[in-house]
């Protein structure tokens, strides 16, 4: 399944995102896959790899909501949509994904 973004997606810059975990008001879903999420996260991410979205959105807690997060941001984009779509309101796309994180010297988890 390919999944593809509008280009109204709402975004969030990387301070943004930091502010809102700091704050304890947000999850972050990283949509990576596995291997780039063990080689560098945003502390607290949760991983569902973009293919498998479809089939694990169900089991994503809705009790706050979602930054979603990937290397540059294309394949968040397109999460965003999804969870959207599947009635996750708030979901935001963070722009510059985890490459902008980093840049922006934020600490990395790395399993």
């Amino acid at each position: 399944m390919h999944l593809f973004s509008r280009s109204n997606t709402p975004e969030i810059s990387v301070d943004e995102l930091d502010a809102l975990i700091r704050s304890g008001n947000v999850r972050v879903l990283d949509v990576r896959e596995e291997w780039e999420f063990s080689r560098g996260r945003v502390p607290g991410a949760v991983n569902v790899p973009l293919q498998r979205l479809p089939e694990r959105a169900g089991q994503l807690k809705r009790d706050k909501p979602y930054a979603v997060i990937c290397e540059s941001s294309s394949r968040s984009r397109g999460a965003t949509d999804f969870l959207l779509g599947q009635g996750f309101e708030g979901a935001v796309s963070v722009k510059g994904g985890t490459s902008a994180w980093a840049r922006a010297n934020r600490p990395l988890v790395r399993a």
